[in-house]
């Protein structure tokens, strides 16, 4: 029987590619995207494919935090139940790197946006549901201030790399505090240098091929070698689970950024 999966940023790169894996397999996946014109074109070429009930459209700016919490919204509107939430969508370089609320963008869009989504969809999540979460292999311990918009970073792979951490440590703070009694969390590194079109803008390389990122999001998504993984971090560049940067195993310190993104998101 087919799945309900909600999946950002899936107009291009491993997210289109992990979209049509999934569909392919007959579950029913909520799209979204950021750019209308991109995200009927995916929707209509997949609806073609497999039949127009296999996908849903979402449009919305993962950098505009009233705009994560209308998608929330919109997804609770006509679903009660979801299986898997894959926070995919991401940023590295930007020529805006600072939001309207004064916060980095590869923040907003890598942890604190996901960490929104996910607690408020997780009403509609069950014990046997998953939220996969994309990270990297790019980590960097997390600056709080800059992470709350109060100091700014200079360097796009600093901002990144701390971004991704903090993706990683606030799957892992929620996954223990939920325990047994909602999805399991679950942070992945998709592969290095994957062929997206972040790489190729960051890095000025091809990368390598997409479905290597696809297939690892699809496993953790549906597959039982993820089902008892709550709280823990894959690593497909190494093809197990792996322990993440220090930082992301100290209590305290997961503590810390939970506190300091729940405090971001608290009017939302």
């Amino acid at each position: 029987m087919g799945k309900t999966i909600l999946l950002t940023g899936a107009t291009d790169g491993i997210g289109l590619e992990t979209a049509k894996l999934l569909v392919s397999q007959g579950h029913r996946v909520l799209l979204h995207g950021r750019n209308p014109t991109n995200l009927a074109k995916v929707a209509k070429d997949l609806g073609a494919q497999n039949g127009d009930d296999a996908v849903e459209s979402y449009v919305a700016d993962l950098s505009d935090l009233t705009q994560v919490k209308t998608l929330a919204e919109s997804v609770t509107a006509k679903h009660r139940h979801l299986d898997v939430l894959i926070n995919n969508a991401g940023v590295f370089k930007t020529s805006t790197p600072m939001t309207q609320d004064g916060l980095d963008i590869r923040f907003v869009v890598n942890a604190i946006a996901p960490y929104l989504l996910t607690h408020k969809l997780l009403p509609l999540m069950n014990a046997n549901g998953r939220v996969i979460n994309v990270s990297s292999a790019a980590q960097s311990p997390v600056d709080l201030q800059a992470l709350a918009g109060q100091r700014q970073l200079t360097e796009d792979f600093a901002a990144y790399a701390q971004s991704k951490l903090a993706l990683i440590m606030w799957s892992r703070n929620l996954a223990l505090s939920l325990k047994s009694e909602g999805p399991a969390i679950i942070a992945v590194n998709p592969g290095s240098l994957l062929g997206s079109k972040m790489v190729r803008e960051g890095f000025g390389m091809a990368g390598k091929d997409l479905q290597i990122g696809a297939e690892i999001l699809f496993r953790a998504a549906l597959s039982n070698e993820f089902a008892t993984a709550s709280g823990q971090y894959f690593d497909n560049d190494s093809g197990q689970f792996a322990n993440p940067r220090a930082d992301a195993l100290d209590a305290g310190k997961l503590e810390a950024v939970g506190r300091a993104i729940a405090a971001i998101v608290t009017r939302y």
